[in-house]
């Protein structure tokens, strides 16, 4: 079948051919291509409205694309603007975990729930077999204690793990993140980061969209700087944070450094 051909190499994740995305008459994304290998951590950084978030989006199936073609894991979710089926697209889906920005946890269920309800419903696993992974994770993110707890019971930090374990749960090949620091106080920022480059010394695939120069630099085995909906430069994260090549990085950088 048509969506099973494969457009990766088998070391590769996720392939992103010519994507665009159009709001009515406003072109947010434009003919962007690249490729995420297995066990590697891409970064993407840029001015708000870029269209950073808008790309994740898209590759999350939270936004349906206006053309070009993505595959993740060797399956084809769209090929020049046309979707899989839908039964395909929900099993390509599970291969994909989204960290939001603002948590998205639910407030009326416990820290546990929150992160036992989607293996039960989504993945039909048991009450007890959901609830060991749940724990397990819990203890990895330091928050065992808080199983318990509600949302509105933690602290910024402490939902944005939660939220990072309820995505681990459903065990996805890669995980994306939406600025995860973006709606935290600046000493709590240190502690999300923490947890991503823990992730990524196990070699979880992740996509990291960030405001945080030095841990897109450090962190990131490739970069990517978006501007206006396009790829600016994109390459090893040290040459384009440190040494870029292009006037509108530089611009981009230098404005950074004086905030």
């Amino acid at each position: 079948m048509l969506w099973r051909k494969n457009l990766t190499t088998t070391n590769d994740v996720i392939t992103v051919e010519n994507l665009s995305k159009s709001f009515g008459n406003l072109e947010v994304i434009k003919n962007i291509s690249f490729s995420v290998h297995r066990g590697e951590v891409l970064g993407i950084i840029g001015p708000s409205g870029s269209g950073k978030s808008t790309l994740l989006r898209c590759i999350c199936q939270l936004e349906k694309v206006s053309g070009g073609s993505v595959s993740i894991c060797g399956s084809t979710m769209v090929k020049d603007g046309v979707y899989a089926e839908k039964n395909e697209l929900r099993r390509i889906g599970l291969d994909v975990g989204l960290v939001f920005q603002n948590f998205n946890l639910f407030p009326h269920f416990s820290v546990l729930r929150n992160i036992t309800e989607a293996q039960q419903i989504v993945l039909g696993r048991d009450k007890d077999h959901s609830r060991e992974i749940a724990m397990d994770l819990l203890k990895k993110m330091n928050l065992e204690t808080k199983a318990l707890s509600y949302p509105c019971e933690l602290s910024g930090g402490q939902q944005q793990r939660v939220s990072i374990a309820r995505a681990l749960a459903l065990k996805p090949q890669v995980l994306f993140f939406d600025e995860p620091t973006s709606a935290l106080d600046p000493e709590l920022t240190g502690e999300i980061l923490s947890v991503i480059r823990d992730l990524a010394k196990e070699k979880m695939t992740m996509v990291v969209v960030t405001h945080e120069m030095s841990f897109a630099r450090d962190t990131s085995d490739s970069l990517i700087f978006m501007d206006g909906g396009v790829i600016v430069e994109q390459g090893n994260p040290r040459e384009v944070i440190e040494t870029p090549r292009e006037e509108r990085t530089k611009a981009f950088l230098r404005r950074f450094n004086k905030n």
